[in-house]
């Protein structure tokens, strides 16, 4: 089964076609080198108008202004380093605005926010493209039939670029085919939230979407439906999206035609075994393609431990919050209210060459490491992780490494590729999951506890836990000592695991303490489950009740929580960010709307999210 290779496709004619800009310029005039209706007027061209507007999916594009660690998908920035998973790491006077970001202080004159606008409303209007061709087509080369799969395909894609903006920003303008480029013809305003429009197209995509697709790139109607409960989630209709995911978890396959499912865990980030049966709908990328790297995974290009695999650039190092998070207790539960009480052991401040250092024995949740990467575990199958030695800039970055994003070094030569000619092995085909099975049942867990079917919350819940605590998915590798005092030479015991893992299930807790309890450890859970995958930011913005959520303050009680665990670590942890890092309530649960696409609308269409 074929990818589909979303950029490489691509007729130069329909990129044209399908330029980019920024939402009220792109609207507001016809795009540079538009071609006439009767190039495309053709299911040759629509296919090409189609494949346009999927190759925006990975928030990458020739044309972008800025670079693609600002507009990937995966939302590295926006998702992880703004909600406590991950610093930015490095200094902050590298990648300035990623720094502002990071400690609450970005304005709408922030550069990542606007390439990020840009980005999805160039996705907007490529969907929307396929819509305004499709009426054209008059020499009978589509049927009825075929029709109604691009509408849904173009539905689906708007759905997913509209969602994909509403995530950050909430108060954004709905953009359909209707909305033409003739000046003074179109109508850009933000004037609130738009959920039930989102809904709508990715309710429409599933209604005529086949189960199945000749590409795996491609949705399908169960991906739509996933989207659809998505979407209903972040407008909190909790019943209307728990029907949808119960028919997802008991129906649902992948484009491919696989029934979803859990299999290990390391799977989903393994590039080598991408597009498994957990995989609802994942944003595919691709190297040794001939494309110079460019159909990689470049929002992540600057994310690889410094010293380690691909060299560069010592970005996105998860916290000391998120790593302790993955403490247990006893019966291998999460220690939701005390695992800030103290850290877990690591290398902050210990010499490359210190050979005495041995990791820890606390007792955490296997998925630990494959989440993070820690000093004296192994690190996939590059041998045991160095710490120190591949950090950039430990001091502002913390000790930890990134992990989940990176290639193994058996499989290096065919997952790996030089970015653009510049970064070398740093452009990977390690798609992006954008939904995954696991995340579909923890929002189904979270349906079941707002119906107060606690029981059924926690049954959903224990299907994520059973998978990590199947023991043939726990890393082994103990590291016992080092050879002739040298750290370079680790002594390591295979048969063993490289931890004191241990992951236990619930007994009935959820039932027994309560709503309240039971929603605090649903989020707990995707927490753990989901981390470093550019979700956490969006699932407290949605929760709280500044945006309609059931949870009161949790959005800064919980970054806040970080926060201080973050300064209380000790001299050896000196950011420059996290000192000044302060989040402000009513104001930092949505980013700003950029200034420059207010300024474009002349101030008479977008307004500014409250308190910038």
């Amino acid at each position: 089964m074929k990818n589909l290779k979303l950029k490489v496709m691509i007729p130069a004619a329909v990129l044209l076609l399908a330029s980019s800009y920024s939402c009220k310029k792109y609207l507001d005039q016809p795009a540079n080198g538009a071609l006439t209706p009767d190039v495309v007027a053709t299911r040759t061209g629509v296919d090409g108008v189609l494949i346009g507007a999927y190759a925006l999916v990975d928030g990458v594009y020739a044309e972008q202004q800025g670079s693609p660690w600002e507009t990937g998908t995966d939302n590295w920035v926006y998702g992880s380093v703004v909600a406590g998973d991950a610093f930015k790491g490095s200094n902050p006077g590298d990648q300035p605005d990623a720094a502002n970001l990071e400690a609450f202080n970005a304005t709408g004159a922030n550069a990542y926010l606007d390439d990020k606008w840009r980005v999805c409303y160039a996705g907007v209007q490529r969907a929307n493209d396929v819509l305004r061709v499709l009426p054209t087509v008059k020499d009978g080369s589509i049927n009825a039939e075929q029709t109604k799969q691009y509408i849904a395909e173009a539905r689906f894609l708007r759905g997913f670029y509209h969602l994909e903006a509403a995530k950050l920003w909430k108060n954004i303008p709905y953009v359909d085919e209707t909305i033409t480029y003739a000046a003074n013809n179109f109508d850009v305003s933000n004037d609130g939230p738009i959920w039930d429009k989102i809904t709508a197209d990715f309710a429409a995509a599933a209604a005529d979407l086949p189960e199945t697709q000749l590409q795996i790139g491609r949705a399908n109607k169960w991906a739509a439906l996933a989207f659809e409960a998505k979407t209903l989630m972040f407008n909190h209709k909790y019943a209307e999206a728990f029907t949808i995911l119960k028919d997802v978890i008991a129906n649902g396959k992948t484009s491919s035609g696989a029934t979803y499912a859990l299999g290990p865990y390391a799977n989903n980030f393994n590039p080598s075994t991408k597009n498994g049966a957990e995989g609802v709908f994942v944003v595919q990328t691709s190297v040794k393609d001939g494309a110079n790297g460019l159909n990689g995974n470049a929002g992540n290009v600057l994310n690889f431990p410094s010293g380690g695999p691909a060299g560069c650039c010592g970005f996105f190092q998860p916290t000391f919050d998120f790593v302790n998070s993955f403490k247990v207790d006893a019966n291998g539960l999460p220690l939701i209210d005390t695992y800030q009480n103290d850290y877990i052991k690591n290398d902050q401040g210990v010499a490359a060459e210190d050979a005495t250092y041995l990791p820890g024995n606390e007792v955490v949740d296997a998925r630990l490491d494959w989440s993070a990467g820690r000093r004296g575990i192994p690190y996939l199958d590059w041998g045991i992780c160095p710490g120190a030695a591949w950090a950039r800039d430990q001091p502002n970055g913390g000790p930890y490494l990134p992990i989940k994003n990176v290639y193994y070094k058996a499989a290096q030569s065919t997952t790996s590729d030089s970015y653009g000619g510049w970064a070398a092995n740093q452009s990977t085909s390690n798609s992006y999951n954008a939904i995954r099975f696991a995340d579909v049942l923890l929002w189904a867990a979270e349906c079941a506890v707002e119906a107060n079917q606690l029981s059924v919350a926690e049954t959903y819940v224990n299907q994520v836990r059973a998978r990590a605590a199947l023991q043939s998915g726990w890393v082994k590798g103990k590291l016992t000592g080092y050879t002739g005092g040298d750290a370079t030479k680790p002594i390591v015991d295979n048969t063993q695991f490289a931890a004191n893992y241990k992951v236990g299930l619930y007994t009935g807790q959820f039932a027994a303490n309560g709503q309240a309890f039971a929603r605090k450890a649903v989020y707990f859970e995707r927490k753990i489950e989901l981390g470093m995958e550019g979700h956490r930011f969006f699932d407290l913005s949605r929760w709280d009740a500044a945006n309609g959520g059931p949870a009161g303050t949790i959005m800064s009680t919980e970054i806040e929580k970080f926060l201080k665990n973050t300064r209380d670590f000790g001299a050896k942890f000196t950011s420059a960010v996290m000192k000044v890092a302060k989040f402000t309530a009513n104001r930092n649960e949505l980013f700003p709307i950029p200034q420059a696409q207010i300024d474009l609308s002349q101030g008479k269409k977008l307004k500014q999210n409250p308190g910038y």
